[in-house]
């Protein structure tokens, strides 16, 4: 793969072999960041999985670093109150269901109580295609909404390993100081292996690596992580 000059000056600050502990991985990614905007930093965790195996959960890092998010929450007239008053930017039933089902998805996170899933439901093409369609794995589907949404504005997030079995996760930003950093990779690493499955035979790390948007990745070692 051909790289500009920017990235290939950049990529000669570091070793691609070596394997750095989470802080100095953290301090290179900063360190080779060269694009004009603030680079968000990613961190990509390879697992040992099956494909019969998955591993899907949220997580709430330490140090947040994007603005609140607009949370939308379907559900009947009786919850409306509580949904407004827990912060929800679009509360509703069936007028926001079919709003949706015209396309407008003008929201960040989908919250729905249980009793509104079976016509929730019927939005998948909308909400799946985005990733926004509630989830009860996810905290998304539930009664409980005040806790729920408390949750979402502290900056939950989900996390789901893809096809190949990798885990991809935005944990900050270039401008963070990376201690800050660090300390929400090692937080999204005790998660992934708090939902390791219980049929999963020998290692199941494989990898962790940490980029910015448009520089090079660093390995992170993995005894450091966990």
């Amino acid at each position: 793969m051909k790289h500009g000059k920017k990235y290939t000056e950049s990529a000669k600050k570091y070793t691609p072999v070596n394997i750095y502990e989470v802080g100095e991985a953290l301090a290179l990614v900063k360190s080779m960041a060269y694009a004009k905007f603030d680079e968000t930093i990613d961190v990509s965790v390879k697992l040992n999985l099956k494909k019969s195996q998955s591993v899907r959960d949220t997580v709430v890092l330490p140090n947040q670093f994007r603005g609140e998010k607009k949370i939308l929450v379907f559900c009947k007239p009786e919850k409306e109150k509580e949904a407004q008053d827990a912060g929800a930017a679009f509360v509703g039933a069936d007028e926001l269901i079919e709003k949706v089902k015209g396309g407008w998805t003008d929201f960040d996170i989908a919250v729905a109580t249980p009793d509104m899933m079976k016509d929730v439901g019927k939005l998948g093409m909308v909400l799946g295609r985005k990733g926004l369609m509630p989830n009860p794995k996810t905290g998304t589907v539930t009664f409980d909404l005040k806790a729920a949404l408390a949750e979402l504005k502290k900056g939950r997030i989900e996390f789901r390993a893809d096809k190949t079995g990798v885990v991809h996760l935005a944990v900050g930003k270039v401008s963070m100081e990376p201690a800050k950093v660090a300390e929400n990779v090692e937080t999204v690493i005790a998660e992934i292996k708090r939902k390791r499955p219980v049929d999963v035979k020998g290692e199941f790390i494989r990898s962790i690596s940490v980029a910015s948007t448009m520089g090079p990745g660093v390995w992170v070692a993995i005894k450091d992580a966990e």
